[in-house]
C-alpha cells in the first residue's frame, strides 16, 4: 500500500494551484520560493506524475493537477470544518440534571445565557438522580439524594422540603383546605407511584392516606406540579423547587408544615476538571439558590 503524501506538501500544492505562481505562493505561505518549488517537486515525485506545467509566463495545472485540486480542496475544507465543530463542542458547557429540578434550574440557566451568550450551555435531562463521570461526558451535573462523595467536587443547592401545593382556585373553592381531614375531599397527586412523598409528609403531620382515597400518579414531579396548577388536585411538592410558582401565584401552600427528608440537591463535577467558565456558572447557580432554602 502506497503511503499518503505529506499534508504540508498538499497544502503547498493547494495554495500554488490557486495562484499558479511560485513567488506568490511563497508569499502566502511565508516560506521561500525555493521551498515551494522543492515541496511541489517532492509531491510530484511521490505521486509519479507532474502537477504543473512550467511555462515562461508562469504555471498551469496538468490534467492530473486539475483532477487533484478539487480533492485537495475538499480535504482541507473537511479539516477546517472539523476544527470549528470540535472547538465549538469543547467551548460548550455540558450539564446533566434530573427532571425534578427543572422548574428551578431552567429559568436560571436561561438568565445565565442572557448574561453570557458567549458561553453556550447544553442541558441533558434524565429521570435518574445521579451521574457517572467515568462513563458520561458531562462537565457537571445536578444530583439529588444523599451527599455525594467518590472524589467529586460539590456545592449544595438546597435540602428537600416536602409540602402540599395546589392552585389558588382550589384553595378558595367549595371544598376549602383548612385542615388535614379536608384532603380526603380532593384528588391527591403523586409524583411517584410508591406514594412515598405524601406518606412522609402526612406521617410528620400526624395523619395517614385514606386507603380508598382518590389519587393520581405521575412519572415526574414536574407533571404533578403542572396538574396541580390547573386545579386538578393537591400535589406534594418540594418547597425548595417551587419558589417561582409560589411567588407568581400559580401555586399556593394550604398548610404551613414543611418536612425535611434528609435528601438534597447538589452541583457536582469531577475533581480538578472545572474550567474557569464552568466554575463561574456553578458559583452563579449556587448563589441563586436562596440561602433560606439551604440547610448547611
Amino acid at each position: 500500500m502506497k503511503r499518503l503524501p505529506p499534508l504540508p506538501a498538499l497544502h503547498t500544492f493547494l495554495v500554488t494551484a490557486q495562484c499558479c505562481n511560485f513567488t506568490r505562493a511563497a508569499q502566502l505561505l511565508h516560506i521561500t520560493q525555493g521551498a515551494v518549488s522543492r515541496q511541489i517537486a517532492g509531491l510530484e515525485d511521490h505521486l509519479g506524475y507532474p502537477l504543473f506545467l512550467r511555462q515562461a509566463r508562469g504555471l498551469s495545472l496538468t490534467r492530473e493537477g486539475q483532477d487533484w485540486l478539487p480533492r485537495v480542496q475538499q480535504v482541507f475544507a473537511l479539516i477546517e470544518e472539523g476544527v470549528q465543530q470540535v472547538g465549538a463542542r469543547s467551548a460548550t458547557l455540558q450539564l446533566k440534571a434530573p427532571t425534578c429540578v427543572m422548574r428551578w434550574l431552567l429559568p436560571r440557566l436561561m438568565e445565565w445565557q442572557a448574561l453570557r451568550p458567549d458561553v453556550p450551555v447544553e442541558l441533558t435531562t434524565t429521570v435518574q438522580h445521579g451521574v457517572d463521570f467515568r462513563r458520561e461526558v458531562f462537565d457537571a451535573a445536578v444530583v439529588y439524594g444523599a451527599a455525594p462523595n467518590h472524589g467529586l467536587q460539590k456545592l449544595k443547592l438546597f435540602d428537600e422540603q416536602l409540602t402540599p401545593v395546589c392552585a389558588p382556585q382550589l384553595l378558595a373553592g367549595p371544598l376549602p383546605l383548612q385542615q388535614l381531614a379536608d384532603l380526603e375531599q380532593h384528588m391527591l397527586l403523586h409524583p411517584t407511584r410508591d406514594q412515598h412523598d405524601w406518606n412522609t409528609w402526612l406521617s410528620a403531620a400526624g395523619a395517614s392516606l385514606p386507603r380508598q382515597g382518590k389519587g393520581q400518579h405521575f412519572e415526574t414531579l414536574d407533571m404533578a406540579m403542572s396538574m396541580a396548577s390547573q386545579g386538578t388536585g393537591v400535589a406534594i411538592g418540594d418547597w425548595s423547587l417551587i419558589g417561582d410558582d409560589l411567588s407568581c401565584g400559580r401555586l399556593v401552600t394550604p398548610f404551613p408544615l414543611k418536612v425535611s427528608t434528609g435528601q438534597a440537591y447538589y452541583l457536582v463535577w469531577p475533581q480538578g476538571s472545572a474550567s474557569s467558565t464552568l466554575q463561574e456558572l456553578l458559583n452563579w447557580l449556587w448563589e441563586r439558590a436562596c440561602p433560606a432554602m439551604r440547610c448547611d
